[in-house]
């Protein structure tokens, strides 16, 4: 399910008065500074992928091949995507980072000064270096996989910034009574203007639903202090996102279905909870989020979730 344009507010652009496609006419706009990033992730053995890692491929360094196939497509997209216009690149830079034992994410971002973006310059970039990837490598593993391309930042232009991150939720977390540990449950239903159902939190105000990241817990976890998800009394515990710089405003989406806005960062604990009695020492006040519920539905553990920020 697509959540990110509104037919209503935007329009089409490569198409003309008839609906016939055509390459926007972009006579009239400013120069700006533009800056893309794209993302993408190759999957494959355990064994190859450490030898990717180790500059071991079958036909060489496979990375440093990728990243110069990347470069090279980045300043060849107009001849690849027939509607783009032909841009004069500042900077491209591809980046590899393996993210699990059998995950590389590959980074694509390009930099310019111009009338228009460079969402598919990057994006194309990405994509030739993951099929670079794929070439170097297909003798040790055919069943590669490409995928999960997509934009994660965009700036410049009049559309301003664009900021897309994406991660998991680990724990949907409920209790009767505010104040106290929350305990773990395998789905939940988000109800518009309220919350989730049957929490004690739910209900109207900006702080309907609480979010603290996985990453935050294991901050504690790390000083000797015994947590899990639902400690700090967090309604969804996440992992993958850094919640703690999203702005007020940010657009979150849990699975297919719920969406929620942010808005509040962190908390002023007036008396302690819970864990700040027994440790004295809580990070929900500074590193959990709260926010509303803007469009409601069942939620359940293991299902995406997608931030979205566009700022003007």
């Amino acid at each position: 399910m697509c959540y990110y344009m509104d037919m209503e507010e935007k329009k089409f652009t490569h198409l003309d008065e008839t609906g016939k496609a055509r390459m926007v006419d972009i006579s009239d706009k400013a120069h700006t500074s533009r800056v893309a990033i794209a993302r993408g992730v190759v999957k494959l053995r355990e064994d190859v992928l450490s030898a990717i890692l180790q500059g071991e491929g079958p036909k060489g360094d496979a990375i440093t091949v990728a990243k110069i196939a990347g470069i090279q497509a980045a300043k060849k997209t107009s001849e690849l995507i027939p509607l783009t216009h032909p841009l004069l690149l500042s900077q491209v830079d591809i980046k590899f980072k393996a993210i699990s034992e059998r995950e590389l994410e590959i980074t694509g971002e390009v930099r310019l000064e111009g009338k228009t973006g460079a969402e598919m310059e990057a994006l194309v970039a990405v994509t030739v270096s993951g099929l670079t990837i794929y070439d170097m490598c297909k003798a040790l593993d055919p069943e590669m996989e490409i995928g999960q391309i997509y934009l994660i930042y965009k700036e410049g232009g009049k559309s301003g910034i664009f900021r897309k991150e994406t991660g998991k939720i680990i724990s949907i977390n409920l209790s009767n009574k505010k104040g106290t540990k929350k305990i773990p449950t395998q789905e939940a239903i988000f109800v518009i203007g309220e919350g989730i159902k049957t929490d004690a939190h739910s209900g109207p105000g900006i702080k309907q639903v609480s979010l603290l990241a996985q990453e935050s817990i294991n901050k504690m976890r790390e000083k000797g202090i015994n947590v899990e998800p639902g400690a700090f009394a967090e309604n969804v515990t996440t992992e993958g996102i850094n919640l703690k710089i999203l702005p007020v405003g940010t657009t979150i989406y849990l699975g297919d279905e719920v969406m929620l806005k942010v808005t509040q960062l962190g908390k002023e604990c007036h008396s302690p909870c819970t864990i700040g009695k027994e440790t004295g020492e809580c990070v929900m006040p500074l590193e959990g989020i709260f926010a509303e519920v803007i469009k409601g539905g069942n939620v359940k553990v293991g299902d995406k979730i997608v931030t979205v920020l566009r700022e003007k």
